[in-house]
């Protein structure tokens, strides 16, 4: 079988997914720490791949950068490819200062000014949430890496660019999202709709604080310990 957008076999896609934007992410993830690799996706680009982590069945797959990305892919492995779980490991920009380069945030909601669920589903709401079972997991996973979680509300944004800055103060203090992305809500929204496991795991890559910012290679290469804590969670 395939999709549209997936060249995938039935039974080529484990029952957990990790998700990050940049298919570049997940080959490296592939490559970093999984064996027994394969590559199951190449579609657009879209690189996808199934291996072993310390004997346990995952698999890595790209989501492209969007809602309507993330939405197209997370919505076909969770029903033609009988996905149970995704974890979103992405890239996110501080709205506040105790979030700094690198460190790993855990996306406890997700509010949106985004029409994604609206359309999809007719879910009125403008802030999703994540698997309150997967989120247990990730944090039993970074307790027992050390790792420390940065744990809130993040901003799921449909806009990359806005003309005016303004709007930042009024996220912050309206919302409280310490962060911003771009997937999240529209995962969150499948993952309701479809009774299925969503989380979302992010790496400060730039901060609108401090105006410090992560170079490409960085992103791609050294999101290390979120991907760590997510692969972890396998075994909680």
């Amino acid at each position: 079988m395939s999709t549209a957008h997936i060249s995938a076999k039935k039974g080529d896609i484990a029952k957990t997914v990790l998700m990050p934007g940049d298919p570049l992410r997940a080959k490296f993830i592939a490559d970093t720490f999984l064996e027994d690799v394969r590559e199951v996706n190449a579609v657009r680009n879209m690189f996808g791949y199934t291996g072993f982590y310390k004997g346990k069945e995952v698999s890595v797959f790209g989501s492209g950068m969007g809602m309507p990305s993330i939405g197209i892919y997370s919505y076909e492995l969770f029903t033609e490819y009988d996905v149970d779980r995704i974890i979103r490991i992405g890239s996110a920009g501080a709205y506040v200062a105790e979030a700094k380069l690198f460190d790993v945030v855990l996306t406890e909601s997700a509010y949106s000014e985004s029409s994604f669920a609206r359309v999809a589903f007719g879910y009125e709401e403008d802030v999703l949430y994540p698997s309150a079972a997967l989120n247990d997991r990730l944090v039993a996973s970074a307790e027992k890496l050390g790792i420390e979680l940065h744990k809130g509300r993040i901003h799921s944004s449909d806009v990359f660019y806005r003309g005016d800055s303004s709007y930042l103060d009024t996220i912050y203090e309206e919302h409280k999202a310490i962060c911003v992305e771009m997937e999240s809500f529209a995962l969150f929204a499948n993952a309701r709709k479809l009774n299925k496991e969503a989380a979302c795991l992010l790496t400060i890559s730039d901060s609108f604080v401090s105006q410090e910012e992560t170079t490409p290679q960085q992103r791609q290469e050294s999101f290390t310990q979120m991907m760590e804590v997510a692969l972890n969670s396998l075994f909680v």
